[in-house]
């Protein structure tokens, strides 16, 4: 059985660092804002073992207009895990957070083996593709909660 808690930043480093780092020491696996009052991690348990991983952070991107903008970061599900409908959970789970938060839109940075899927659970496509340096090439990706 699966459930999806608070955790702390630390804890989101068990999944982050094989799924998003894994070539990079576990150092590059923290994020500047982690530790911000404003900002959660959640992560998705099977059988009390985490296996997926989200953290949400207010913060502003200038592209948008919307007032509470929230940012996903360090999305992961483990690689045995994954096509199985949790990170769908991870981001459902968010999704409400933010709603109840009154967040109107959330956007994040997606790679782009990873637009399909966001794409899937309603979120488009802003701008062109940049690099991340180290990581990849990404895009940025939004969805509007409330009314903008």
């Amino acid at each position: 059985m699966q459930n999806i808690k608070q955790i702390s930043a630390l804890e989101t480093f068990l999944v982050r660092h094989p799924v998003l780092r894994a070539d990079k020491s576990t150092d590059n696996c923290h994020f500047d804002g982690d530790n911000l009052e404003t900002t959660i991690h959640f992560g998705l348990l099977d059988q009390n073992n985490l296996i997926g991983v989200i953290s949400l952070f207010e913060a502003k991107n200038n592209l948008f207009t919307a007032e509470k903008q929230f940012q996903i970061r360090g999305m992961a599900v483990l690689k045995e895990y994954q096509k199985k409908g949790f990170g769908e959970k991870l981001i459902r789970n968010s999704e409400k957070h933010c709603s109840d938060q009154n967040v109107n839109l959330i956007w994040l940075n997606a790679r782009k083996e990873a637009i399909h899927f966001y794409e899937k659970m309603g979120y488009q496509v802003k701008g062109l593709p940049f690099e991340i340096n180290g990581v990849g090439e990404h895009v940025i990706m939004f969805k509007t909660m409330n009314s903008e």
